[in-house]
């Protein structure tokens, strides 16, 4: 009885997963249809934690306003923190400010500056990913955790193997960086060649939002705007 107990819930387990590719393309559909509408636009990633008072918030306010006042969109997880002040920075300077919403138990809660027409809602993060790296135009990351580490690998592998094409990615605070790339240079890259000294080529690090911008702009007086892949 029990092994055929354990058969009757295996079943069970591989309709749901059957079931669940359609909610999955329905999530991609969905995403695309909104964010091929956005135009150009940067992603903004940084802690859900950081307090409105807290320098890290304020700067990423003045970049988005300050990326937005000269063309560009901005795109948020969605959430508090970083994201709020990303999509605040974007919405007063009258610009676009795109939410991408993750489903979590705890922290993730919609913010109030995100576009009312911009605001999509993701169950799965590997969906929501793909949104951010397909239709940003850079990435700005800010001082964060997990998640955000999370994002800056994602978007410096994805370049690195040619699976997206080039963007500049962009991190904010020498202070809270410098230690994670003297380490990648040192440890990383002279340990047997683990990676290419090309490679760091890809990430800049800078402390202003006019040195985000500068490096925006630089970029894309050479490249079009476009989708990623």
């Amino acid at each position: 009885m029990r092994n055929e107990s354990h058969h009757k819930n295996w079943n069970e387990v591989k309709t749901n997963d059957s079931w669940a590719i359609f909610k999955i393309m329905g999530e991609f559909v969905n995403g695309y249809e909104k964010m091929s509408k956005i135009g150009p636009c940067v992603s903004i990633f940084g802690s859900a934690r950081t307090q409105p008072d807290h320098k890290y918030y304020q700067l990423a306010e003045n970049i988005a306003k300050k990326i937005t006042e000269h063309g560009y969109g901005v795109i948020t997880g969605g959430g508090p923190g970083i994201m709020e002040a990303g999509n605040k920075g974007a919405h007063l300077a009258g610009g676009t400010s795109v939410g991408l919403n993750i489903t979590l138990p705890f922290e993730q809660h919609d913010n109030p500056y995100i576009d009312s027409d911009k605001s999509i809602d993701f169950d799965y993060f590997f969906v929501r990913k793909v949104m951010f790296v397909k239709y940003s135009q850079g990435f700005v990351v800010m001082p964060g955790g997990m998640g955000t580490l999370d994002e800056f690998f994602e978007a410096f592998t994805l370049i690195q193997t040619h699976k997206i094409a080039k963007f500049p990615i962009i991190l904010v605070s020498t202070a809270f960086w410098s230690g994670l790339i003297d380490w990648i240079k040192t440890t990383v890259l002279e340990a047997n060649n683990n990676i290419s000294p090309g490679d760091l080529n890809l990430i800049h690090i800078v402390d202003t939002e006019d040195e985000v911008l500068d490096i925006l702009n630089s970029f894309y007086n050479k490249v079009d705007h476009s989708p990623n892949f």
